[in-house]
């Protein structure tokens, strides 16, 4: 897959999902753009990385929960390289809160993060793409949710939506938008911090083993690329089979 001569922006890049996603498209030719809020420090290493390899890469920071600073951020990606191509919203927060007793104040911040800044990202890029591709990164979570998870996972299944009234509104302009939906994706630490919960994935799985940020990144670079031209508002779910397993 050649995206050479393409330009790439990926939210939240500087996590470890964000980072896989960069490198992959690096690999494939286009120019990242590296979006970050806090982690300056990772999203220039990834930079660093990126260029050591040959490809094209740039920084760029910005608060995904206020509306003017996703336009910032897309204005200013697109003017990086002239174009933009692709727009991978990734950004997102997965804090765990039992649903009774959240307040109306954790539930807003979740959403907020984890949806209303690919609303807002998706609805600029949209003015300067001429066509192009939008990924949303999901999760499995939007149709099975997580004790704790209710804000996270309703907000995940608000995206998976989103993305299919936005690939039926903005198709007419080339735009096509879709959604991958991750299972559990590995990291350094999960192993150690959360061994039983690992345990109980890699038996449940047909695959038998956990995600990496690989399997995602590739997911968003086939619906980015020319081999996916006809497929919009699409749910990708990239599980490792994890879906088809019985619940009783």
């Amino acid at each position: 897959m050649d995206l050479t001569g393409t330009t790439t922006l990926i939210t939240g890049a500087s996590g470890v999902i964000g980072q896989g996603i960069a490198l992959r498209f690096a690999e494939a030719g286009s120019a990242v753009a590296v979006h970050y809020h806090h982690a300056e420090a990772s999203a220039l290493d990834l930079v660093e990385r990126v260029e050591a390899a040959g490809g094209s890469a740039a920084a760029f920071t910005a608060d995904l929960t206020d509306d003017s600073e996703c336009r910032r951020l897309v204005a200013a990606a697109a003017a990086w390289t002239g174009r933009l191509n692709t727009l991978i919203n990734n950004a997102g927060v997965q804090p765990v809160e039992p649903l009774p007793g959240m307040s109306a104040e954790s539930w807003r911040a979740v959403l907020d993060a984890n949806l209303t800044s690919a609303f807002s990202c998706t609805q600029a890029a949209a003015e300067v793409m001429n066509g192009g591709s939008v990924v949303h990164i999901a999760s499995i979570e939007a149709a099975q949710p997580a004790p704790g998870h209710a804000h996270y996972s309703s907000a995940k299944a608000a995206l998976v939506v989103h993305a299919r009234a936005a690939a039926l509104e903005y198709g007419p302009r080339g735009i096509r938008v879709n959604t991958v939906s991750p299972g559990l994706i590995d990291r350094p630490g999960l192993g150690e911090a959360w061994p039983e919960g690992v345990r109980r994935w890699e038996q449940a799985a047909p695959l038998g083993r956990l995600g990496t940020p690989a399997d995602v990144a590739n997911a968003c670079l086939f619906l980015a690329s020319p081999l996916a031209a006809w497929i919009t508002g699409h749910n990708l779910t990239v599980d490792g089979g994890v879906s088809t397993h019985p619940t009783w």
